[in-house]
């Protein structure tokens, strides 16, 4: 019997170049988040990262404790080197 599923773990889904945590968003790919996303902005490791675009150069992050209305957190943009990677 030949088996054609492929095992979740065996090649991943290859990141966007546009990828949003908000699954409201159109740029949200929820195949994607079956694994473990690592940033790396200016050659650091990001852990707060909302939204990036490896193409433009900039990460969306939250701005400190600042919620808007509806509870969601203000995002500030970030431009610079961006690198995305499955860990």
């Amino acid at each position: 019997m030949n088996d054609t599923s492929v095992a979740p773990d065996s090649q991943p889904t290859p990141l966007p170049d546009h990828l949003s945590v908000d699954p409201r968003s159109p740029h949200h790919v929820a195949a994607v988040f079956e694994h473990e996303i690592g940033i790396r902005f200016n050659d650091k490791e990001r852990g707060d990262v909302e939204e990036y675009c490896v193409s433009e150069g900039w990460v969306k992050v939250p701005a400190g404790k600042t919620v808007d209305r509806k509870g969601r957190p203000l995002l500030i943009k970030l431009k610079g080197k961006v690198e995305a990677y499955y860990r």
